[in-house]
């Protein structure tokens, strides 16, 4: 399984630079970042400088939207990148969230994402597409290579994924979840005559190796508000009775509304509603005894990949503790001679 992690372009930039300079001399093997041109500096100038400064991670947002940039912008920027530094990034992409929400827009439909996958994948990887009536192309970009890894949590957005992206990203930890929505997107592939092994999967949550668990608790509480975000989406699309998991969808219900100035903040004032069980299942507290058995438990219902969400403040020895002790238990042991 590859680690990776997830950073906010909070500035200064400069300290998330160093912090994914950090994640790649630790072993890590993916560089995210949230994708807020409101709240946060702009990703991509980041991008440039954590790919200048580093030689191995691979590098991308979690995750962009098809209405904030114009797609044919958005492929040239991965183009670009990848023409400067050889092939280091990866675009996730949903429906869009607060970078959106922020500007008083709301996601798109998924006819929309779809469209967004498949204009911003054949030119990123040197083909033509059909765009607004002409065939395009960027003649400049025919040795740059770009995969894209859908985000969602309901039942059509998993099929969408599973129709169209080579990698699937669940923003949670919880293994039930995991399971029901990792079979959704594999069944989805499946249907349209896509091998689903071919589908890379990749779990993002919080992470926070301690042993003060209330406190740690109180870090991460932010997450299931941000989760709730989608999960209310949801809920209103599909009601109650639907096919999403209890697990998933009940705990909202207490939910009073979301202050977009505190998106993704550890202490927020407005994710209280979350309890602590859904802090436990969503995200991964503890021992580096207690990460590793979760880890093992998501690899074994098909996961690639684990990335963290690093907004805490336990940045610094979180990381130190993954890149010393879980990242080469996860390795296993090898060798040099028998």
């Amino acid at each position: 399984m590859d680690i990776g992690v997830v950073l906010q372009t909070t500035p200064p930039a400069r300290r998330v630079i160093d912090l994914a300079k950090k994640a790649e001399s630790l072993g890590f093997s993916h560089v995210w970042t949230f994708d807020s041109h409101i709240l946060w500096e702009e990703p991509y100038v980041i991008y440039s400088q954590i790919l200048a400064e580093t030689r191995n991670v691979i590098v991308g947002p979690m995750v962009t939207n098809p209405a904030t940039r114009d797609w044919t912008v958005t492929a040239s920027t991965y183009a670009t990148l990848n023409e400067m530094y050889g092939n280091r990034t990866i675009c996730g992409i949903g429906r869009g969230d607060s970078a959106v929400r922020v500007t008083n827009g709301s996601p798109t439909t998924l006819a929309t994402m779809r469209d967004s996958i498949h204009v911003i994948r054949e030119l990123a990887n040197g083909r033509s597409v059909d765009y607004k009536g002409s065939s395009i192309t960027l003649p400049w970009a025919s040795k740059s290579r770009l995969e894209i890894w859908g985000a969602g949590y309901g039942p059509k957005a998993l099929a969408l994924i599973g129709e169209t992206c080579e990698g699937f990203i669940l923003q949670l930890a919880d293994p039930a979840i995991t399971k029901w929505t990792i079979d959704a997107v594999r069944t989805a592939a499946e249907k349209v005559g896509r091998n689903p092994d071919d589908i890379s999967i990749c779990v993002a949550a919080p992470a926070y190796v301690g042993d003060d668990l209330a406190h740690m608790r109180d870090q991460v509480r932010w997450f299931g508000g941000m989760v709730g975000n989608h999960v209310a989406d949801i809920v209103e699309r599909y009601g109650e009775s639907s096919a999403v998991p209890a697990t998933l969808t009940e705990y909202i219900k207490g939910r009073k509304g979301y202050d977009y100035n505190q998106h993704g903040l550890a202490g927020n004032s407005h994710a209280d509603f979350v309890p602590d069980e859904v802090i436990d299942r969503f995200c991964i507290l503890g021992s580096p005894e207690q990460h590793l058995e979760r880890l093992h438990e998501l690899a074994d219902l098909g996961v690639d990949q684990f990335s963290i969400y690093l907004q805490h403040d336990g940045k610094d020895e979180t990381l130190l503790e993954y890149g010393e002790r879980i990242i080469p238990a996860l390795a296993g042991e090898r060798v040099a001679k028998r």
